[in-house]
């Protein structure tokens, strides 16, 4: 496969960077020659972990993948996308119920940033039903969440709920 050029931006909160996460980052780094994984400080959804935590580990899980830079933002995602020379906005839909909500994005997005196109793309069927929340729950209970990150996050988690 020929990678398209230009510069995708795959936005989001990442608390925790799951493997769901990491294949898709890792599949676009194979489409696009640039990918900005772009961790929002969103203190609005008060994560778990802080915006430097988060950074440090995606750069742990994913950040040798060729082409892949980890970042930041605290900006409005049209402005960061923007600022960036983004050409495509990158967003998971695991399953239909992500839809509607990720259309309401896109659709905003195009009025925001109408020169960026949002394109969605769907996780391996093994990750279709991770989501970060879902882990965070299963950490905070006491479960195992080794197969759906990778084993740094997973102590990250451990440490978090001691």
């Amino acid at each position: 496969m020929q990678q398209a050029e230009g510069l995708a931006v795959y936005p989001g909160t990442f608390d925790p960077i799951t493997n769901g996460h990491a294949d898709l980052i890792e599949r676009a780094s194979r489409v696009f020659q640039r990918v900005i994984v772009a961790i929002a400080e969103n203190p609005q959804k008060a994560p778990l972990f802080s915006l430097q935590q988060r950074i440090d580990m995606a750069t742990a899980v994913i950040g040798d993948l060729p082409g892949v830079e980890i970042v930041g933002f605290s900006n409005l995602l049209a402005d960061f996308v923007r600022d960036e020379n983004a050409s495509v906005i990158l967003r998971g839909l695991r399953a239909v119920s992500d839809f509607e909500y990720e259309f309401q994005l896109a659709s905003m997005n195009r009025h925001l940033v109408s020169e960026v196109e949002t394109l969605f793309m769907t996780p391996a069927e093994e990750y279709s039903f991770i989501s970060s929340s879902l882990v965070r729950e299963v950490a905070r209970m006491g479960g195992d969440v080794g197969k759906f990150v990778d084993p740094l996050v997973k102590q990250g988690l451990i440490n978090k709920f001691k």
